[in-house]
């Protein structure tokens, strides 16, 4: 089953509007939508009359960076492609947990990309050993990495709350309130949930 039939065969249905518009480094635009369980990737169609600025204005960017420790930071993609948010936090890494979005500066920072859906039956415990062994090198060499996925809200938290748990002998609860505290509107679907709930490295 292709990636393309699992978000096309994904409920669209009941979608109240929590939407991250991605703009990508080759200039597709995109629209993810989720609320609850429910999940949606689509062409942007609502372009507006900005383009021949050269860039889609978007008033609501988030770029708030959660610092969980001096090494290892969250946030959603619009920090991620801010050049003076990375330098004031010092990023040297990023890990790339989202759907869509292509890595803006290549040649100014390490990548790496680990494609995620932001869907309760994606196995998220998975994809945690290529995740940590990213952040441990980082934090190995003296660097700071920055983990990210669309909204900076599930995909991405729920890797940061799996290093904690992983790294640090944490309980999801502890894990869990230390990465809320850094970034407050964290909010891991309900099937990442039940996994780091479950999860016993």
């Amino acid at each position: 089953k292709s990636l393309a039939q699992d978000i096309e065969g994904f409920s669209k249905g009941h979608l109240r509007k929590q939407s991250t518009r991605v703009t990508t480094v080759t200039g597709r635009k995109l629209i993810e939508t989720r609320s609850g369980e429910n999940f949606q990737i689509a062409d942007d169609t609502e372009q507006g009359g900005d383009e021949a600025c050269g860039f889609v204005q978007d008033l609501s960017l988030d770029l708030q960076v959660g610092t969980i420790r001096p090494f290892l930071l969250l946030s959603s993609q619009d920090a991620a492609h801010d050049i003076d948010t990375l330098k004031k936090c010092k990023v040297t890494h990023m890990l790339n947990v989202a759907y869509g979005v292509e890595n803006a500066f290549p040649e100014l920072f390490t990548y790496k990309t680990v494609t995620m859906l932001d869907l309760p039956e994606t196995d998220i415990i998975s994809y945690f050993p290529q995740c940590f062994e990213f952040i441990n090198q980082a934090s190995h060499q003296g660097g700071v990495v920055l983990v990210h996925c669309n909204a900076g809200v599930s995909r991405s938290a729920s890797v940061v709350i799996g290093f904690l748990i992983y790294q640090e002998k944490m309980s999801f609860e502890e894990a869990f309130r230390a990465v809320k505290s850094a970034r407050p509107h964290i909010q891991p679907n309900p099937g990442f949930m039940n996994q780091l709930k479950n999860y016993q490295p």
